[in-house]
């Protein structure tokens, strides 16, 4: 699984982007290219998805977690595939989403392209009261300015690579967060640190 992917934004097309990494190019289905404009020839860092079938793999991305999460739960409803999900994404407030889930607003949640009534009836079935608790625990958690977010993410992924687990990492990370640290290697040997000390 490709988690996320680092390199200069190359190319910004009608519904992806091409992120060049090493001399390859990678292609990025998103939400909303258009939001990395300002990024364009520039170093990029962007959430993915690496979806596999038999006949094709296509990599979709993301600007934060919390949209990747959710992307990730989207798919997890009967009738709503990736490409559904990401039109999804590009066209919701993620805020409001939730709040039309869990307040089962089936009218708000059929305004989204492929989403019909049986989809919409499904996705508050399927997600109803499985989103709110994560999204408040991440704005609560999160005090890190955004530009550290990138650090934090690699770092996660190199003790993962180490063998600690997610919940290990998370409890270090939590701790890490409070000291505003936007250096990757830094991160990594602080973390280190509190895994020995715990």
């Amino acid at each position: 699984m490709i988690a996320y992917i680092k390199g200069q934004l190359a190319f910004i097309l009608d519904e992806s982007i091409i992120v060049d990494v090493g001399g390859i190019g990678y292609e990025i289905v998103c939400p909303n290219p258009f939001i990395y404009q300002n990024s364009l020839q520039k170093e990029l860092f962007i959430f993915t998805y690496h979806h596999v079938r038999e006949d094709n793999q296509t990599l979709y991305g993301f600007k934060d977690e919390e949209e990747k999460y959710l992307f990730t739960k989207l798919i997890s409803v009967s009738g709503i595939g990736p490409r559904s999900a990401v039109a999804i994404l590009g066209n919701a407030d993620v805020n409001e989403f939730i709040t039309a889930i869990e307040q089962e607003d089936e009218k708000y949640l059929t305004k989204f392209p492929g989403v019909g009534k049986k989809t919409a009836r499904q996705i508050i079935l399927d997600l109803k009261g499985k989103l709110t608790a994560v999204f408040s625990m991440e704005e609560t958690t999160t005090t890190v300015s955004p530009t550290s977010s990138a650090h934090i993410s690699e770092a996660k992924e190199a003790l993962k690579a180490l063998g600690y687990t997610d919940k290990e990492i998370n409890h270090v990370m939590s701790q890490l967060k409070k000291e505003n640290i936007t250096e990757t290697d830094e991160l990594i040997r602080k973390a280190l640190a509190l895994f020995v000390k715990n």
